[in-house]
């Protein structure tokens, strides 16, 4: 099984900045796209950036110019650096990442998900 681990998480004031932290460990081959979700009480969870393995990047509405996703193929590691935050932006925030693992016998991929950073903005 595959591990991520995820930091950053925590209160902040609006205008304020956080930085996310999600890094992946485990019977690891490769890692192809990582991204991060977040969910508020009462609400779905929503798409809120993707990463490919080459750095092409994608953004919700709700985020883009104050959002940076990025990541560290060598380290296994993605981040989400949030600036400019709004208390619309405070959710549980998730990270995801399709991995390909080997067991010792077989190859597979699979989608995993962390367990869950808390990032609250007070007005």
């Amino acid at each position: 099984q595959v591990q991520l681990a995820e930091s950053g998480g925590g209160l902040v004031q609006a205008g304020g900045s956080l930085r996310l932290s999600c890094a992946a460990s485990g019977s690891i081959v490769s890692i192809n796209d990582m991204g991060w979700y977040r969910q508020a009480p009462g609400k779905q969870r929503e798409l809120v950036a993707t990463i490919t393995t080459t750095g092409r990047t994608n953004y919700a509405d709700s985020v883009k110019g104050r959002f940076t996703i990025s990541r560290d193929n060598a380290k296994n590691t993605a981040y989400l650096q949030m600036n400019s935050l709004k208390p619309e932006d405070t959710a549980d925030y998730y990270c995801n990442a399709d991995v390909r693992v080997y067991t010792g016998a077989l190859y597979y991929g699979r989608k995993y998900w962390g367990e869950g950073t808390l990032v609250t903005v007070s007005s």
